[in-house]
């Protein structure tokens, strides 16, 4: 069997070689020009179809519009300058205002501040159009239910006094009357609309059909979720600081506006957090100011009792030395009294909060001398704080990411905590010790009259409080005049202008896409018509070498990426080739029976590796996708491939069914795809030919048909066992795979024994892995099907359903 199959791989390897040296040495440049000519009609008409599908293209596909601005970055303080005032705001650099002008929360901000609450449509027989601030009438609505949201609501206007509106939702169509200009009831929301162009709406609604236009309630969320795609920020100019914003949409002056708000809300946000900052700053001033003036008229109250109780006058004090001394050591104990009320403040702002502020932290932090000690730690939380809030845009609150960063940033709050404690008792052990100075001092004066030391302190601590107040009236009024310098530098240097050109798509590039894919496809087909001439064709030699009437189902396209064993592909990309090969696959099984009832499909191959597996999956997918209720059985318990293909386990199946194991219930699993479920092969017996033949298993079988359209059975491959030889005679479609450039030649002969000495009739045969770049000429040989495929980035299929199974078919006439 191994010398065969060697000396088969052999011949075959010589054959080809003789092939390409054949085409090598006996290239005929006359036949070739020669069938050129005779594809004459065949180009004019790729090229008409080229330039008609362009048109079409045009003519139908929305047009998209680009608005850019030129954001120019700067935050410099003219008053903190002038005035050598430490900044209250964070400089930001140009990449932090990036990352702002990129973030969601950021664009929903500035969404909200454009007409986008509703959004309003005219639509028309091949697509929609936004009416972007031109639409002929006006809606407000107020939501009762969020549900409203996304839904279109169509409107009708009888006349100029009112109309109807109706929509759908839950699956309930619902209708309600109005009077323009009056609020009208609905369960889901209360509206009001008022027509402002009568004259253009009724032109609209006659153009093109009634209930062309429409209205939906937008959710800000949804739509800058939608939005967040068309947007675009990048560095323009390190140097210069420039930020380009970019939007595409398919309204031009929505792009326009879109970008115009970014800039604008950008600046305005500036502002927003510079006057918070200094807001947080003077409202500590103001709150220790209080406390101050009271102690200070406190102060005044008590001086001017005493001098009256005691008749004492300026003139008695004692040594100025000693008032002076104990003037200095009050002052700085009543400096570090306020430092500590400032740490104090601050432990408040981080011990037992989870979300912490650290905008107001910097604030707090502002003008104290161990500002440039904690500030460095502030920083790394708020660099923590920002990450957490970047990635809760890509990740769920509960993923690892946000649990392993919350977790750094506990850590970097107590860091921050113990620091701001450690300071506090260090102050708190310098004012204890400048207390105790302070009462040695005044022990030293006791000789001195009572009546003088109680006078002298009294005055100490007014001239203290009043000192400390001016100087909290002087800071109050350098940030007061800081704060009214922090208006935006950012400057807008390009105001975004509506655009009148559309990025795409683009006439010329499209044209010359056109020409030349149409040119390219006049070339290839001529080429294939001279290489045809040799007689090699991948379906042709099927039907040429084998000796029965085999029907030919179609061909499956070569996927283009590695693929795990048996993956459902068609509900990756309905539109796909691959979808539309097996589209083609179900329809030309109609030819075969098209007798109503369920029906049962058999997929069978010479050997493994052909992809019966993937074939019988794709085609119930396929089936399934048209709304058939559709069950796959895997027989091929040798080697059994269904479970990998759906990704679950294969602990029972088919093999535990037969023998009474488990219930066929038990056994059905439901894929991910309606209308597809599946039954594994279970584990491998050791008779699998006895269970696949049994009574039991036809029983199987007719019982599935009364519970679904279609059974789909993956049975062994027939080259190497004979298992499924008796399920293939029973079914209704006997389906064999081939593989391109992978079975061989001789693969044929089964079908041919299957056909002529099992008396299997409905036998057909289906092509997979075609690779389409080699083989873009396609094929048509009179069996009631065919293939043809596009051009340029795309392919086009026909099924060509009107052709007789009998009757030379005009390709082949074309081929010949």
């Amino acid at each position: 069997m191994i010398a065969e199959q060697l000396s088969s791989k052999a011949s075959s390897f010589t054959q080809y070689k003789e092939r390409v040296a054949s085409l090598s040495n006996e290239f005929e440049l006359g036949l070739f020009l020669f069938l050129l000519k005779k594809s004459f009609l065949w180009i004019i008409l790729f090229f008409g179809i080229a330039l008609a599908s362009a048109y079409l293209f045009l003519r139908y596909t929305p047009q998209v519009f680009e608005s850019k601005t030129i954001l120019q970055v700067n935050n410099e303080n003219e008053a903190s300058r002038i005035l050598n005032v430490q900044a209250v705001t964070e400089s930001n650099d140009i990449a932090k205002s990036i990352e702002l002008l990129r973030a969601k929360v950021f664009l929903r901000r500035v969404l909200g501040t454009l007409p986008l609450n509703i959004t309003y449509f005219a639509e028309g027989t091949f697509r929609e159009n936004e009416q972007y601030k031109t639409c002929p009438y006006f809606a407000k609505v107020d939501v009762r239910s969020p549900s409203i949201c996304g839904t279109r609501i169509y409107v009708y206007f009888e006349n100029a006094n009112g109309g109807e509106i109706h929509y759908t939702i839950g699956g309930v169509s619902k209708s309600y009357k109005f009077i323009s200009g009056n609020l009208t009831h609905a369960p889901e929301f209360d509206f009001k609309i008022v027509p402002i162009n009568f004259s253009e709406i009724q032109s609209q609604q006659n153009a093109v059909k009634e209930n062309s236009l429409y209205f939906v309630v937008n959710n800000i969320d949804v739509l800058a979720s939608e939005y967040f795609s068309r947007l675009s920020v990048r560095l323009a100019s390190d140097a210069a600081k420039t930020i380009e914003i970019s939007f595409h949409d398919n309204n031009p002056e929505k792009t326009t506006d879109v970008v115009n708000a970014m800039a604008n809300q950008f600046i305005d946000y500036d502002k927003e957090k510079k006057g918070e900052s200094s807001e947080k700053i003077l409202s500590f001033l103001d709150t220790q100011l209080a406390v101050v003036f009271d102690r200070l008229r406190n102060t005044e109250t008590s001086i001017y009792t005493y001098k009256k109780d005691n008749k004492v006058t300026d003139s008695k004090t004692f040594s100025d030395a000693g008032s002076l001394r104990l003037n200095t050591l009050e002052d700085e104990s009543l400096s570090l009294e306020l430092r500590e009320n400032v740490l104090t403040e601050l432990e408040k702002s981080i011990d037992g909060k989870k979300e912490v502020d650290s905008y107001q932290l910097v604030s707090l932090l502002t003008g104290i001398e161990f500002e440039t000690a904690l500030n460095n730690q502030i920083t790394s939380l708020q660099t923590l704080l920002k990450m957490k809030e970047e990635l809760l845009y890509q990740v769920t609150p509960t993923s690892e990411k946000i649990k392993s960063i919350e977790f750094r940033i506990e850590v970097q709050k107590k860091l921050l905590l113990e620091s701001v404690r450690s300071i506090k008792e260090k102050l708190q052990i310098r004012r204890k010790d400048l207390d105790g100075k302070i009462k040695e001092l005044e022990k030293q004066y006791y000789s001195i009259p009572s009546e003088e030391v109680e006078y002298s302190r009294l005055q100490r601590l007014f001239n203290i409080n009043e000192k400390f107040y001016n100087l909290l009236l002087e800071k109050r009024t350098e940030y007061q005049i800081s704060q009214a310098g922090n208006l935006s530098k950012h400057l807008v240097l390009d105001v975004a202008s509506i655009p009148t050109v559309p990025i795409s798509p683009k006439k010329s590039i499209l044209l010359i896409i056109t020409l030349l894919s149409a040119s390219l496809i006049s070339l290839v087909l001529t080429f294939v018509r001279y290489i045809m001439y040799d007689g090699i064709n991948s379906v042709s030699e099927i039907t040429k070498i084998t000796h029965g009437d085999i029907s030919v189902l179609g061909i499956v396209p070569k996927y283009k990426k590695d693929i795990p064993v048996s993956q459902l592909l068609v509900d990756k990309n309905p539109k796909s080739l691959i979808a539309e090969a097996f589209r083609s696959i179900r329809t030309n099984l109609q030819f075969i029976d098209n007798t109503p009832g369920a029906k049962t499909i058999a997929v069978t191959s010479t050997i493994s590796g052909e992809g019966k597996t993937f074939v019988a999956i794709n085609l119930a997918g396929i089936l399934a996708y048209a709304g058939k209720r559709v069950i796959v059985l895997d027989l091929d318990m040798r080697k059994p491939k269904i479970h990998l293909g759906f990704g679950v386990e294969n602990i029972r199946g088919m093999s535990t069914i037969l023998i009474d194991k488990d219930t066929l219930e038990g056994c059905i699993q439901h894929s991910l795809f309606a209308n597809l479920d599946f039954i594994t092969a279970g584990p491998i017996p050791p008779n699998p030919s006895e269970l696949i033949i049994s009574k039991k298993m036809n029983d199987l079988v007719d019982y599935l048909k009364t519970k679904y359209d279609f059974v789909v059975l993956d049975t062994p491959p027939v080259g190497l066992v004979t298992d499924g030889v008796a399920i293939i005679q029973r079914v209704d479609y006997p389906i064999y795979i081939f593989r391109s450039e992978y079975s061989k030649r001789y693969f044929v002969q089964n079908v041919d024994r299957l056909h002529n000495e099992n008396d299997i009739k409905r036998l057909s045969v289906v092509l997979n892995g075609v690779d389409i770049d080699t083989k873009s000429y396609g094929y048509n040989y009179g069996y009631g099907y065919g293939y043809g495929y596009g051009y340029g980035q795309g392919y086009g299929y026909y099924d060509d359903r009107t052709a007789h199974p009998k009757k030379k078919s005009f390709f082949k006439q074309l081929f010949s």
